[in-house]
């Protein structure tokens, strides 16, 4: 199992519209590096849900159920459905992690405005004992 990180304005579409879906395709990522990383993703794979917005954090998770597939709407991207997991107890913040300089050399840190990247496997644990999950 992989873990990613994938951006969301919650005034568009926010881990409450996730919660109150269920599933979603996600869908309007359009950089190179972000389509990638969404034609990497396996069914089981967690996604860490990230409010891009306001106070800038990891809400959320969500599993990916299913393949990755070409966005029918914009041949620039890709999409593949997720579905919510749950929220996060308390949010972690960008500041925290990057106060933390446990992931300094991760894309969130380094190239902030990408939408969707892999995340570290150390994440999850880190996330755990910090009580956001």
């Amino acid at each position: 199992m992989t873990y990613f990180l994938a951006k969301t304005d919650p005034d568009t579409y926010s881990i409450d519209d996730l919660a109150r879906d269920g599933t979603t395709e996600w869908d309007g990522v359009r950089n190179p590096a972000a389509v990638n990383a969404i034609k990497s993703m396996k069914r089981g794979d967690k996604v860490f849900i990230y409010h891009s917005q306001g106070e800038t954090a990891v809400v959320g998770l969500a599993e990916v159920v299913s393949a990755p597939r070409p966005d029918e709407h914009d041949a620039k991207s890709w999409v593949a459905d997720f579905k919510f997991l749950r929220r996060a107890k308390k949010p972690m913040t960008l500041r925290e992690i990057k106060e933390s300089h446990e992931f300094d050399d991760w894309l969130l840190v380094r190239q902030g405005r990408l939408s969707t990247m892999e995340a570290p496997a150390s994440f999850d644990v880190w996330l755990k004992k910090r009580g956001v999950f």
